[in-house]
């Protein structure tokens, strides 16, 4: 079977799976890799594993091993090395996520920017808000989370809530594509070769100018449109007044409530500057004796399994320091964690092992024909395409990034991409924020949160979710083009 056959045909079984199967994104992608294993040819693998020996990679033991695999073999494989992987860094993540909601650490990060930019510049404050939080934290439950205070503001100002609304979907939309460890980047990450720190900063960037583009926008739209706060089901007028009434002194400090997003990034970012002072020394320098006592440290400590897990520590004791809060309450909060991260591990490592199933089929060569070359000018598009039809289909942003990533991998393995593999990264992670509708469990949150009808979500959610990822491929293409980093 041909390449493209294979590829279009895996593409279509994790669409229709998902769509009018109905099936979890799980089952869907663990489908697909089957399948796309059982119809690679052994002279497929065959070559491969020749590649990988000529290229003096493997060994003739494991050219040999891959070439006679079985299809359950390569597709438990792929699975396995994906949850060896991102399995710790989600689970943490979850963990991060739940304590700062709980904790109040949160609401203090919210409060702390409206009360920075001050209250007429309120929606600025969510956007920032929404985009820090979102880091850590799933799309939907920093929505959650912010949405009440917007409300809460717009019965403070009387004015602004559909910029409120927007402001909070620009920042936390964003980070949720971009900027690990939210699955899908960490999986995209993992997938090209990205390190983490290269990741987040490069996502932050793209993020942040693609954040403040849909910002503009919401401001343009909300000067055309009047929409008013309407009383919803998840919240009453009487619920709104307990929010604004919460007491300051019940949160935790700015400080301690941050330190569980900066600490991962501070460590990373410490133990790869150490490095490459240390790798610019030159080979036979003396090596001086500060470097040599906390390189060691360093380079525990800024392993991103082992930064992210100190950053869940943190956040545990924040959560465990609030008034009341015992150890079955605490225990709790971390089983709920686990059950919601671990079904995220799963979905992510399907994905990984449906990446690699289409690796092995041999696409690498035909993508880069269809991409003119392998061009990033050609590539960046194209992965931006890919992963904005799979999301318009599905709905879901991660499982876009998770396919379209599996589909053009191979054009960063393979050195033809020109440019650091980092913005094939952002341009999938642009491309998953088109088109924002129906299908999307998002949209219908967005909605039934903030109040706005159907057509009003269509008029005003999905045009800025669309604005926002065309600018942030921009960006993106933009900075291939100046700074390649190859």
């Amino acid at each position: 079977m041909h390449p493209v056959s294979t590829l279009l045909l895996a593409v279509g079984i994790v669409l229709l799976g998902i769509l009018w199967l109905r099936l979890h994104a799980f089952l869907a992608l663990l489908l697909a890799a089957f399948t796309v294993a059982a119809l690679t040819p052994q002279s497929t693998l065959r070559a491969q594993a020749e590649a990988k020996l000529g290229a003096g990679d493997w060994t003739a033991e494991q050219a040999e091993s891959f070439a006679s695999s079985s299809p359950a073999d390569r597709v438990a494989e792929g699975f396995g090395s994906t949850a060896t992987g991102i399995g710790i860094l989600i689970a943490m993540a979850a963990i991060v996520g739940k304590c700062l909601l709980d904790s109040g650490a949160a609401d203090r990060i919210v409060r702390s920017a409206v009360l920075l930019v001050g209250q007429g510049r309120a929606a600025l404050a969510f956007l920032a808000s929404g985009f820090v939080l979102a880091i850590p934290v799933f799309f939907d439950t920093v929505f959650y989370l912010i949405m009440p205070l917007g409300k809460a503001m717009w019965m403070r100002t009387g004015k602004d809530y559909l910029l409120y609304v927007l402001s909070i979907v620009a920042g936390a939309t964003m980070a949720h594509s971009l900027v690990p460890p939210t699955p899908g980047p960490l999986l995209v990450a993992g997938e090209l070769g990205v390190d983490l720190l290269t990741m987040g900063l490069a996502g932050i960037v793209v993020g942040s100018a693609a954040s403040l583009t849909g910002y503009a926008f919401a401001r343009w739209l909300n000067r055309r449109m009047d929409i008013p706060l309407r009383e919803s089901a998840d919240l009453s007028i009487k619920d709104l007044e307990s929010v604004i009434r919460r007491p300051d002194s019940e949160l935790p400090p700015l400080w301690l409530s941050l330190a569980p997003i900066v600490l991962p990034f501070l460590l990373i970012a410490a133990d790869a500057a150490l490095t490459t002072h240390l790798d610019r020394l030159g080979e036979g320098a003396p090596v001086p004796s500060w470097a040599s006592t906390l390189s060691p440290a360093f380079r525990t400590l800024g392993d991103k399994n082992v930064a992210l897990s100190l950053a869940a520590a943190v956040a545990l004791a924040t959560l465990a320091a609030r008034p009341g809060m015992g150890r079955s309450s605490l225990a709790e909060a971390v089983r709920s964690a686990l059950a919601g991260g671990g079904v995220i591990i799963l979905i992510t490592s399907a994905g990984g092992a449906f990446g690699a199933a289409i690796r092995q089929g041999g696409v690498a060569e035909t993508i880069e024909r269809l991409a003119g070359g392998g061009s990033a000018m050609a590539v960046l598009p194209l992965a931006f395409l890919v992963s904005a039809l799979v999301r318009t289909a599905q709905g879901s942003a991660t499982v876009a990034m998770i396919t379209a990533v599996g589909v053009l991998a191979p054009l960063a393995e393979s050195g033809a991409l020109g440019c650091h593999p980092v913005y094939l990264a952002m341009a999938i992670g642009c491309g998953s924020k088109p088109v924002a509708w129906m299908a999307d469990s998002g949209f219908w949150v967005i909605c039934q949160m903030s109040g706005l009808t159907e057509a009003e979500g269509l008029k005003t959610v999905t045009p800025m979710t669309a604005i926002m990822g065309v600018a942030g491929l921009a960006v993106t293409m933009l900075g291939a083009w100046l700074l390649p980093m190859a």
